[in-house]
């Protein structure tokens, strides 16, 4: 840069320097935005692997109330009635199941009357 300065012109230096940092900002911004890119492939990855679990735990929960309600119609004509359901809920690892569903085995009569009226 010393014999820029003393052959030619300082202007030519101040260029030089200019330049530098310009390309510096570049490589650094270029740098981030591959960082950000895999960042934000990883985000969607996580996402779509959420969703797709989330999917999954609703089928396999459907399926798992799809075989209580088979195993409750005792009369096997295909419709489960109040006193068959009433009938399943005394068994105790009929409330035990309800339990790990979430489901509140002591409101039996009310999720029956809700699954009755859809």
């Amino acid at each position: 840069v010393s014999t820029l300065v003393e052959e030619v012109s300082a202007l030519y230096a101040f260029f030089f320097h200019i330049y530098i940092v310009a390309v510096v900002f570049a490589m650094f911004r270029i740098v981030t935005a591959l960082f950000l890119k895999d960042t934000l492939a990883a985000a969607a990855a996580d996402a779509e692997v959420a969703i797709v679990e989330k999917q999954r735990q609703k089928a396999n929960y459907a399926n798992k109330m799809m075989s209580f309600f088979r195993a409750a119609n005792a009369s096997g004509d295909g419709y489960l009635t109040h006193a068959e359901f009433n009938a399943m809920m005394e068994d105790p690892e009929v409330q035990t199941w309800f339990s790990v569903m979430d489901l509140d085995v002591h409101e039996s009569s009310e999720f029956f009357e809700l699954l009755a009226s859809s």
